[in-house]
């Protein structure tokens, strides 16, 4: 007779919420063993009982044949005594002790739920909150854990008899599903219109509010994370409305689509582009607009953007407001924005929907299941064929990112600007969802919420703290705030982008990196206003290798808000007068530019910056392409959308005029510092400046001006690189900071630095941007503390040498 065997067996990673608990029940069932299964904070715990060849096969293959939604990060296990008895069970979650396992993202609703929501002799037919095991909320209802129906916000909800006994039959897809709901017990949709918000007498609140689209209401709409506004894509006055309502300025909305077939007209879909629109997260996708789709949109949607940013529905409500086959035509494209005020945090509860919303929606599609995390949606976009990441929130968050090397329990607060903050311990680091700009006081209010409800569901308590250097940025100040007495180690800017990306690629730190960290804003150690910067750099310091020439920023934001300013500004820094025929000239008021000429001569108001980002923006008003910029980025943006739409490269050769451009692009002169004296390369873009006005007053296309002026860039920072190598035998560079979110750039960039055998590394995972600092401020604070840096460490030939 075989010997029988009893093992307990710990699995750690997202093994809560996704189906496990039934998985390893059916499992144990099937290979004939006793014991049970249960939920801990530290993860899934079983013990296995009988025959001994059973038990190792139970044990070899439990990662391996994992449910679809499982992440399993280890599998441990150790033989105890045998107790006998027979059968196996699901029992009580144990609760106590500090949370060590992982929380699920929210996940889109999948195809069974879908065939059963059209399906008119199903019980869930047309119900809102259909789910199961394999889709449908968890990061943004979870309570606390371990993941169990009491410890979310379906606590409220009794299970009706039809329910329970799904959730207690291991045969069903229901089994232990805990947001399981139907009809009869589940959350309740409800219409409010008017001024007060009253409720909607409508048998069907989704047909009327399906109505109210197509006749150009704007609708606040309850999603999984937060509120949107929604109205029709078609209709170009209630496009226009919410963009007046919203103070949106014009900045591109995003679109929700029934189909990828839905948007195949407007957009380029690549399979890559696909698998993310149709895939379990769901994001918005930016895709690249069809030339041949001009006007087949209203211009209000994404004016002047050269991207559409498309999502495909993920709850079961946004199938039903689209229409199910059968339904009466409606909107086939949504615009849906976050529900918000522009800077403000995403709405997530009612009652501050009717209030804070008021003055943007029309009707209100609502519900009475809470949302307990905010979880703004997340953007993506494709970049030579793989996804990067700009907004890493719903689908994403909470899920950890692997480090190379273990750190102590430590908090970093990110920056002020697309903030996010990170928690890590060991080899794990916790990015939150998708913060915002730290301006706003309820963004704050939501920072210290969030930061609160992370620290619960991963058990981490953090004994350091990082933060940027920035003495007024406002997470930086709360890092001061909140530090009592734990040390909390200031991070440059710069240095945290470059030591993220080391961080998504795995490296370790034991050898620097050449790091290009193109940017609008980072407080540099002089004081200055840093953006343009390579940095040779490990998690331990960095040395400033080169950067752009700096050039006055004229009354700060002004010049951030109105390009022109700073286009004057590089041309008065590169000796070109302000000639009435210059298009950023002739933009600017007779006034201010009196007062501009003024400021800039005694230096009123004018920080140095190196900013690559200013200088995108100075070329675009140069050009003639954006000279206010409604959002961030606009100028830039729309300068590369002009780039897209130049001829050939073999065309981009200059006319006869006396623009300098070539078709590598735009010169830059490198100056090296004064002889004997230490200090960084300066990339001055003086030359660069004289052949864009050159060519706008020869009539050169804006478009062959914008495409020159990337390829001017992308051999700069090849040659800069190259001269990092050569002086310092550093063969792999990061490209970082929110530049390269500029997938035109990144890609020349890549494509060159390979060419001449450089190994590339560019975000994937994390933010290029400020939404991906916090994760780089984690690993230079961890390994200060490990091992305590010096200031003022020697000067490194070509740089300067700072320390964390």
């Amino acid at each position: 007779m075989e010997a029988v065997q009893r093992r307990r067996v710990t699995v750690t990673g997202v093994v809560q919420g996704v189906g496990f608990r039934p998985y390893v029940y059916t499992r144990a069932t099937g290979l004939g063993l006793a014991g049970h299964v249960t939920n801990t904070p530290e993860g899934v715990v079983a013990e296995v009982e009988g025959a001994a060849a059973a038990v190792t096969q139970f044990c070899d293959r439990l990662a391996a044949d994992a449910p679809p939604l499982a992440v399993v990060d280890r599998v441990d296990h150790c033989e105890v005594p045998a107790s006998g008895g027979a059968g196996f069970t699901i029992v009580a979650s144990r609760t106590g002790g500090p949370a060590r396992t992982l929380v699920s993202p929210d996940v889109a609703t999948c195809a069974d739920c879908l065939a059963e929501l059209a399906d008119p002799a199903d019980r869930r037919h047309r119900h809102p909150f259909i789910t199961c095991t394999h889709c449908g909320p968890r990061f943004t209802i979870v309570t606390g854990l371990p993941y169990d129906r009491a410890h979310t916000t379906m606590a409220r909800f009794p299970m009706c008899p039809d329910c329970a006994r799904e959730y207690a039959d291991p045969a069903d897809r229901r089994f232990h599903a805990q947001p399981v709901a139907c009809p009869a017990c589940g959350p309740r949709l409800r219409l409010l219109a008017g001024h007060p918000p009253r409720e909607v007498p409508a048998a069907d609140p989704v047909a009327e509010a399906r109505r109210l689209l197509a006749a150009g209401a704007v609708l606040a709409v309850k999603g999984l994370g937060g509120y949107h506004l929604a109205c029709d894509a078609a209709h170009a006055g209630a496009v226009a409305e919410l963009r007046r309502r919203k103070a949106r300025g014009d900045k591109p909305f995003a679109l929700m689509a029934r189909d990828p077939a839905d948007v195949e007209h407007l957009v380029h879909l690549g399979p890559v582009e696909r698998e993310l629109l149709a895939g379990g997260v769901r994001p918005i996708v930016l895709l690249r607009r069809r030339a041949s789709s001009a006007g087949a949109l209203p211009e209000e949607v994404a004016p002047r953007c050269p991207d559409l940013g498309v999502m495909l529905p993920y709850t079961p409500l946004h199938h039903l407001l689209l229409g199910l086959p059968g339904d009466p035509p409606g909107p086939r494209l949504l615009v849906m924005t976050s529900g918000n005020l522009s800077g403000e945090p995403i709405v997530t509860d009612d009652g501050e929907a009717l209030d804070r919303l008021a003055g943007l929606a029309d009707a209100w599609l609502a519900h009475d299941r809470p949302i307990h995390v905010p979880c703004d949606d997340s953007v993506v976009r494709v970049c030579d064929g793989e996804t990067l990441t700009l907004r890493r929130s719903r689908g994403y968050a909470p899920l950890p990112v692997a480090l190379p090397v273990p750190v102590p329990a430590a908090l970093a607060a990110g920056g002020d600007l697309k903030n996010t903050f990170c928690l890590g311990e060991g080899r794990r680091a916790w990015l939150s969802a998708h913060i915002g700009d730290m301006g706003d006081l309820a963004t704050q209010y939501a920072f210290e919420r969030a930061e609160r409800r992370l620290e619960s569901i991963t058990g981490v308590t953090p004994g350091l703290l990082a933060a940027d250097r920035h003495p007024g940025y406002r997470s930086g100040r709360w890092a001061e705030g909140a530090a009592a007495g734990r040390p909390l180690v200031r991070v440059q800017h710069h240095h945290a982008h470059v030591a993220s990306t080391m961080a998504e690629h795995g490296l370790d730190g034991t050898r620097r990196v050449i790091g290009v960290a193109f940017d609008g804003t980072g407080y540099g150690d002089d004081g200055a206003v840093w953006g343009g910067e390579v940095l040779l750099a490990d998690y331990a310091g960095y040395a400033r290798f080169a950067h752009l020439a700096y050039v006055p920023l004229p009354g700060g934001d002004a010049a951030v808000h109105r390009p022109y300013r700073m286009a004057l500004s590089h041309l008065r820094a590169a000796g070109i007068a302000w000639s009435a025929d210059l298009p950023c000239t002739a933009a600017c008021p007779p006034d201010e530019l009196r007062l501009l000429e003024t400021q800039l001569a005694r230096n009123l108001n004018c920080v140095p910056t190196s900013s690559m980002g200013r200088l995108f923006d100075a070329v675009s008003a140069l050009a003639g392409v954006c000279q206010v910029a409604g959002y961030e980025a606009q100028a830039a943006i729309e300068l590369e959308s002009a780039a897209l739409g130049a001829p050939a490269p073999g065309a981009l050769a200059p006319d006869s005029g006396p623009g300098s451009g070539t078709a590598t692009g735009y010169a830059f002169a490198l100056c090296p510092p004064a002889a004997g004296a230490p200090g960084p390369l300066t990339a001055d873009p003086a030359p660069v400046l004289a052949a864009v006005a050159g060519d706008v007053r020869a009539g050169v296309a804006r478009s062959v001006i914008a495409a020159r002026f990337h390829a001017g860039v992308a051999a700069l920072v090849v040659t800069l690189c190259g001269l990092a190598r050569a002086g310092h035998g550093l063969d792999t560079v990061a490209l970082t900071g929110g530049v390269f979110a500029n997938t035109l750039l990144s890609c020349a960039c890549a494509r060159a630095l390979r060419a001449d055998g450089f190994t590339v590394l560019r975000h994937g995972r994390v933010p290029p941007g400020d939404g991906g600092l916090s994760l780089g401020q984690l690993m230079v604070a961890a390994h200060a503390t490990d091992h305590h840096p010096q200031q003022g460490e020697p000067h490194v030939p070509g740089g300067t040498r700072q320390s964390a």
